[in-house]
C-alpha cells in the first residue's frame, strides 16, 4: 500500500460507498476499505442464514421458509422517492443503470387506529375519508396553491412570503384541522416530529411538492415511492462498482482499520494488516472514528416475516404507513414498511414487514407495539436497538469526515441530506443536481 490516494473511505454503509462514488465520479484517487467481508455495513441486505446468525446465533432457519439465498432482507429499510435527491444521485452518477426498480403499492397514514391512503393531490383529498366534507374542501384549496406554487414565478405566492411566514401560520390561512396538518406534515412532507411548524414555510411546501411530482414521475404508479428489486444492499454494491469505473480500489475483509494522524492532528492514512496507505482525508462512519462521534439517540426496528400483506392495504405487495407521533401519544413517529417476494427479497408467498421508531423509553420493543399491531399474524420477528450516532465536528480540521447514523424513517431523504453535506465539507462546493434530465427510465 505504498500509493498514496486522495481519499480513503472506511465502511460500505450506503453513505460511505455514495460518497466513494461520487468522489471518483469527480477525479478523485479512492481506496475504499471495510473490516468486513459485505458490503452495506449496517444498511446491509441480509440472507435467510445471515439473518439467523446475526439474531438467532447457533440456530438455523426454518426450512418452511425455503432457500436462503432468495432472501434480502435490510437491515435499514428505506424506500426512494421517486424524484428525490437519491434518484438525481443515481442519474448524475450513471450508476441506474447497474440497478432495476419498482414502484411500491401503497401509502399509509395512521389515525384513531386506523389506516387510510394518502392523499396526495387536491382531487384524492377531495375523496378521501381521512376529512370531513369542508375540510376537504379547504385541503383542496391547499393543495391546488401548493402545486401551484412557482419560487421563479412570484404571481403564484399570492401575496404570501413563504421565507417569512411559519408553516403553522400557512396552515391557520387555510383552516385546516389538526388532524389534516398532522398528515401533511408527517405523510407528505415526511418530518418526524412538529418542529418544522415553527419553522420557515418554503421547505415545507417544497417537500409537499416533491411527493406530488415523485407521485406522478412514473405513469400509473400509486405511490411516490420505488424500491430496488433484490433489496438496498444493490445500492452499496453498485456504488461500489461506478467507483471501480473510475478507478476506485475496494478491500473489503481488512480487519482492525486504523485512521494514522500526523503531528498536527489531521488524518493522512490507514494502518491495517501493518501496512498504512496514505491519503488527504479519510471518509467513514461512526465506527472507525473512536471519540470523534457521539450517541444522540437510539433507532428500534422490527424485522418481521409473514406470509400475507398488511391487512387493509388491498393485498399491497409494498406499502408504507406513517403513524404520527400524536396519533399514539409520543415524541417522534412510528414508521412501517413491508415489501415481498415481488421484490425478490423473499421467498415466494412470504413478506417482509419492518416497524421502526426513535427511542424514547427504557423498554423500546413497546414503542413498537402501535405498529406490530397493524400487521396481522407474525411468523417470525427480530428486535434490533441501534446507536443513532453523529459526528462532533465538521472533519474540516482533523481531515476526518464522518457519517451520521441512519434514522427511523423509511425513506431516504434525510440520509441522501447527510451525504451532500458531507460532500460539500469535502469537497468546498454543492453538488448541483438541480440541472439533471430526469427522463431516464428506471422503474422495472
Amino acid at each position: 500500500m505504498d500509493e498514496e490516494y486522495d481519499a480513503i473511505v472506511l465502511g460500505t454503509g450506503l453513505k460511505e460507498c455514495i460518497i466513494s462514488g461520487l468522489l471518483s465520479v469527480a477525479g478523485m484517487k479512492v481506496l475504499h476499505m471495510d473490516r468486513n467481508s459485505y458490503y452495506g455495513g449496517e444498511s446491509a441486505s441480509l440472507s435467510l442464514d445471515q439473518l439467523w446468525s446475526k439474531f438467532r446465533e447457533g440456530e438455523e432457519p426454518p426450512k418452511t421458509l425455503g432457500r436462503g439465498n432468495d432472501y434480502n432482507v435490510d437491515l435499514v429499510p428505506k424506500f426512494i422517492m421517486a424524484d428525490g435527491k437519491l434518484i438525481k444521485v443515481l442519474i448524475h452518477t450513471d450508476v441506474v443503470k447497474y440497478l432495476e426498480f419498482k414502484a411500491c403499492d401503497g401509502s399509509y397514514v395512521y389515525k384513531q387506529g386506523k389506516i387510510h391512503k394518502v392523499p396526495a393531490s387536491d382531487m384524492e383529498a377531495l375523496k378521501s375519508p381521512l376529512m370531513s366534507f369542508f375540510e376537504k374542501r379547504r385541503a383542496r384549496n391547499f393543495f391546488i396553491y401548493v402545486q401551484d406554487y412557482d419560487e421563479k414565478d412570484p404571481r403564484t405566492f399570492k401575496g404570501r412570503d413563504l421565507t417569512r411566514m411559519s408553516m403553522r401560520q400557512l396552515f391557520a390561512e387555510f383552516s385546516l384541522g389538526d388532524d389534516t396538518v398532522d398528515f401533511i406534515g408527517h405523510a407528505l412532507a415526511l418530518y418526524k416530529d412538529d418542529s418544522y411548524l415553527d419553522q420557515a414555510a418554503l421547505p415545507t411546501v417544497k417537500k409537499i411538492k416533491l411527493y406530488n411530482d415523485s407521485l406522478y414521475r412514473f405513469a400509473g404508479t400509486k405511490t411516490p415511492y420505488i424500491y430496488p428489486l433484490y433489496g438496498l444492499g444493490e445500492l452499496p454494491q453498485s456504488f461500489a462498482r461506478l467507483s471501480a469505473v473510475y478507478g476506485g480500489t475496494y478491500m473489503l475483509n481488512k480487519p482492525d482499520c486504523e485512521v494514522v494522524y500526523n503531528e498536527n492532528g489531521e488524518a493522512c492514512g490507514v494502518k491495517s494488516d501493518g501496512e498504512t496507505a496514505k491519503c488527504k482525508f479519510v471518509v467513514g462512519d461512526p465506527s472507525y472514528f473512536p471519540g470523534k462521534a457521539k450517541v444522540v439517540g437510539k433507532v428500534a426496528r422490527a424485522i418481521c416475516i409473514m406470509d400475507h400483506p398488511i391487512p387493509g392495504t388491498v393485498d399491497a405487495h409494498s406499502v408504507q404507513i406513517v403513524i404520527p407521533q400524536k396519533q399514539v401519544g409520543r415524541r417522534s413517529d412510528i414508521y412501517v414498511f413491508c415489501s415481498s417476494y415481488a421484490h425478490n427479497i423473499a421467498g415466494k408467498g412470504k413478506y417482509i414487514a419492518f416497524v421502526s421508531t426513535t427511542v424514547e423509553t427504557s423498554v423500546p420493543a413497546q414503542e413498537l407495539e402501535p405498529g406490530l399491531s397493524l400487521l396481522g399474524p407474525v411468523e417470525y420477528k427480530f428486535i434490533h436497538v441501534m446507536d443513532y450516532e453523529a459526528p462532533l465536528s465538521d472533519g474540516k480540521t482533523d481531515k476526518c469526515f464522518i457519517s451520521r447514523g441512519y434514522d427511523a424513517s423509511t425513506h431516504f431523504e434525510s440520509t441522501v441530506d447527510d451525504v451532500l453535506e458531507m460532500y460539500t465539507r469535502i469537497t468546498g462546493k454543492a453538488l448541483d443536481l438541480d440541472n439533471l434530465s430526469l427522463n431516464q427510465t428506471i422503474e422495472g
